[in-house]
């Protein structure tokens, strides 16, 4: 079995409401598990970005139901490769929200304080995610 690690940009659509996000989490986390996929989530009541990490096979079977998923548009693979370990494997769905700490990270790694991902590389994106998960608290 080959780990792989994939992470994509969305936007969401009028499908979306308040407690679209919480049912994204609670499920995503009951599936993930179930599934042996990890992984975080990043919002900011407009974009997504998300890094799942997994069995090649398990992985894509997540995509493929996230790219079915009416909430979300504009769905960009920003990287996708094999990995040799876990960085999220404590996590069978991390939540972080936006905040006024995030904004310095997302400075660092982007070319602004707001949260774009369209507008960093997967290279960043990774990074990002994994300076996020040492330095916030997650939902």
């Amino acid at each position: 079995m080959f780990l792989t690690r994939l992470i994509y940009a969305s936007t969401i659509t009028e499908h979306f409401n308040p407690s679209s996000l919480e049912e994204i989490i609670e499920k995503a986390a009951l599936n993930n598990e179930k599934n042996n996929v990890t992984g975080m989530l990043c919002f900011n009541r407009k974009y997504f970005l998300q890094c799942i990490e997994g069995s090649r096979t398990d992985v894509n079977k997540t995509y493929n139901k996230i790219l079915n998923d009416k909430r979300h548009t504009e769905i960009i693979l920003l990287d996708y490769r094999e990995i040799n370990a876990r960085e999220f494997s404590n996590w069978s769905m991390g939540y972080v929200p936006t905040s006024r700490l995030s904004a310095q990270i997302n400075l660092k790694f982007s070319g602004s304080s707001e949260f774009s991902p369209y507008k960093i590389s997967g290279a960043s994106a990774y990074m990002m995610m994994l300076e996020l998960k040492n330095s916030l608290p997650t939902v």
